[in-house]
């Protein structure tokens, strides 16, 4: 949460839990700052709507997930302690009141932004304001796309209260007969297939309106009870516990997982909102017959659903949305004439997402689906979209008789059914679908080629820091490297080995992977940076990732801290490590960047005895972050970068620029409070520079002239300190 000022750290020594931060409050955290951007004039106001809408998801998303196993853990009495001391029913204490707050300043946002559109010309109505022509357009709606659908429910001894499902919103009755007066409860689910907010018909240049459905359903409430009066009435929303538990030894995962699935949608009930204008002998119905925990009740006297206002970003005013950006090709594939593999023969190529476009790694695997000379093609996936283009250029390569193999991540949470239903796609075609290792999630993003050339065969990989998903790589900043550099392919190979055969390598001659040797390389890493520091050389560390909550990592942070060496972070999410405290972490800094783009990409520099930035740096790409999970518990990359221009690319361009950046960032405090960083004049945004100047790596023959690897354009040259 921001703050303008931070309240004094007390001493901290290295065997405090007080030395970390705590994870869940750390995310909501993360939540606040998405909420401020809902209040930054400089971006356009349904681009600030989104923000509302994106930051109730994520709340929603983490009391299914997390807040929920919390629960769990506290319901069980488990008193094992987080990393900062905190026992399951402390943090949900904790939590509870971070959430409200959180909750009440997404009311706020939303509540500024209604009335700035109003003035705008984006109208939520009242019904009160309706006209007799908006009457009578709603009528015909409501009875040919509403009145089908719904279901009106009476709670009595005949009727037991129903289930709900998860995100569930109802509108609950309290009904009185017209003939003798007698009193009915009745529940009114709302159809999640009809839009949460109906437009009305406009003129064109007049103001844009909507009406919330549960406006309209209450419009003609006679249809739904007819002989029937309100008396009362209000909305409720309920979330549930999402988590899957499935059968590790089961014979058939598939099967399993589809079984678990179907109980994850009768999960416990974890959270409830109740609307404040519910009368108390409905609360007190529906708080008894949904049964969710009391401290997480609510009473919201704003709208319910927040997320549903993405519903009133409307593409017809553009002048209320960001301008359109349209992903550049790289011109190097352009140069080779679209052939991908003659381009990365070439040279190492690095694709940064979403300002290149991703149609780059679709036209390479689509290009060795058609190629005669494609033997083989190997493939992770551990989300895409539902119709994947990477799914279609898999199936057609094995149709045409080459060696496919999918190794299709069933755990993907959220993704688990679709996952399932394309991995039957792909075995249907022929392709060797492999799911990977019981208690380790396939977390990596690989592309592997084999193609014969010249009398042999050649290796080409593509290594991604996001998932092979063309819909979130136009939001998500991620990077996709190409190469046929031999130990690299080599490398790629052993690891699909080991993700098909469980066949540990014996030795890998570049790649370090979780979970066997991400860790210890980059524990090493850090060490050698603590080694230098002590030698008196050059030492420093930037790194950039979206999680950084491992207690072990942190903890070879701040030893490194203390013998002087400079670590700057840019962390998306979650950061437990308390930087600036006196004696332990005043030479890190820690800062977040939330803006019209999802930072996603993972990225590791270590100074390596030379001043940062420079060629003799270590650069790496990474699928982790620095979790617990993604060093022990799946499989990840964590790929060296050798090829010049490519180094240049990631530390001279995307690591400066992040470091630099004023416009979109907020610095962590040693209290743990986010403080908004004032922008320069003009402000440095890490988004527009990237919309705006080509990548080193990607331009082909665009490299003689502009933007170099040795003159990067603009303030950002300057040494990061």
């Amino acid at each position: 949460m921001d703050q303008s000022a931070t309240a004094p750290v007390a001493e901290i020594t290295f065997d405090d839990p007080n030395r970390f931060i705590n994870r869940e409050l750390s995310w909501l955290d993360f939540n606040f700052r998405v909420v401020s951007e809902a209040e930054n004039p400089r971006h356009p106001l349904l681009e600030r709507l989104r923000f509302v809408s994106i930051s109730a998801s994520n709340l929603d998303e983490f009391y299914s997930v997390r807040v929920a196993g919390l629960i769990g853990q506290s319901n069980a009495g488990v008193l094992e302690r987080s990393a900062d001391g905190a026992t399951p029913a402390q943090q949900l204490i904790a939590i509870n009141g971070h959430a409200r707050e959180l909750i009440a300043a997404q009311q706020r946002a939303f509540s500024h932004l209604r009335t700035l559109l109003a003035t705008a010309g984006i109208v939520v109505c009242p019904t009160i304001s309706l006209t007799s022509d908006d009457a009578q357009f709603l009528d015909s709606y409501f009875m040919e796309r509403v009145f089908p659908v719904l279901t009106p429910l009476a709670v009595d001894p005949a009727h037991p209260f129903p289930f709900i499902p998860n995100m569930g919103l109802v509108m609950a009755l309290n009904l009185a007969r017209d003939d003798d007066h007698g009193n009915m409860a009745a529940l009114i689910p709302m159809p999640s297939q009809i839009e949460r907010f109906v437009r009305l018909p406009t003129e064109p240049g007049q103001p844009i309106r909507f009406v919330m459905l549960e406006d309209l359903v209450s419009m003609f409430m006679n249809r739904l009870f007819p002989g029937f009066k309100v008396e009362g009435s209000g909305l409720f929303r309920l979330i549930r516990d999402t988590d899957v538990e499935f059968e590790e030894e089961a014979e058939d995962l598939v099967q399993s997982y589809e079984t678990a699935l179907k109980r994850r949608r009768r999960g416990k009930a974890i959270q409830l909102t109740i609307q404040a204008e519910m009368p108390h002998e409905l609360r007190e119905l529906v708080t008894h017959a949904v049964d969710a925990p009391n401290d997480e009740i609510y009473i919201e006297t704003g709208i319910m659903g927040l997320v549903d206002v993405k519903q009133l970003i409307v593409d017809d005013r553009p002048d209320l949305l960001f301008p359109p950006y349209t992903a550049r090709f790289p011109e190097r594939i352009r140069d080779f004439a679209g052939d991908c593999f003659a381009a990365i023969r070439a040279k190492d190529i690095l694709v940064h997402h979403p300002f290149e476009s991703f149609d780059v790694v679709v036209q390479f695997l689509r290009q060795a689906a058609a190629d005669p000379a494609v033997v083989a093609i190997k493939q992770t996936l551990y989300r895409t979209s539902r119709d994947s283009p990477i799914v279609k250029a898999l199936i057609e390569a094995s149709e045409a008789g080459k060696s496919v193999t999918a190794m299709v991540e069933l755990r993907a949470r959220f993704d688990e059914e679709a996952n399932i239903r394309l991995s039957r796609s792909l075995e249907a075609a022929g392709v060797q679908v492999v799911y990977g290792f019981i208690g380790l999630k396939t977390h990596a993003k690989i592309s592997y080629v084999v193609r014969r050339e010249s009398g042999s065969l050649r290796a080409y990989a593509h290594f991604g820091t996001g998932n092979y998903h063309p819909i979130t790589a136009r939001i998500y900043t991620d990077l996709s490297y190409f190469t046929c550099e031999p130990a690299l392919t080599r490398d790629a190979a052993r690891l699909f080995n080991y993700m098909t055969g469980y066949a540990r390598p014996e030795e890998m001659e570049q790649l370090a992977f979780s979970p066997l040797t991400t860790r210890k390389t980059i524990g090493a890493l850090i060490d050698q940076e603590i080694a230098n520091a002590k030698a008196g050389k050059p030492a420093g560390m930037w790194l950039k990732m979206n999680s950084l909550v491992d207690d072990r990592l942190i903890d070879q942070l701040y030893e490194a801290s203390r013998v002087g060496v400079p670590i700057n972070i840019v962390v998306r999410g979650i950061c437990c490590l308390r930087p600036g405290v006196a004696g332990m972490s005043e030479n890190i800094k820690v800062k977040s960047i939330v803006g019209r783009f999802l930072e996603h990409a993972r990225i590791c520099v270590f100074a390596n005895g030379h001043p940062l930035p420079s060629r003799e740096n270590k650069v790496f790409i990474s699928s982790a972050d620095w979790m617990a999970r993604n060093m022990d518990g799946r499989i990840e990359t964590f790929v060296p970068i050798h090829n010049e221009t490519v180094h240049a690319q990631i530390l001279d361009q995307i690591m400066v620029v992040n470091l630099r950046d004023d416009a979109q960032s907020s610095e962590l405090r040693p209290d743990g409070s986010w403080v908004r960083v004032t922008p320069g004049d003009p402000p440095a945004s890490a988004h527009e520079y990237f919309m705006t100047n080509p990548s080193l790596s990607g331009r082909g023959s665009a490299i003689h002239g502009g933007l170099s690897a040795d003159k990067p354009k603009g303030k950002y040259k300057r040494r990061v300190d």
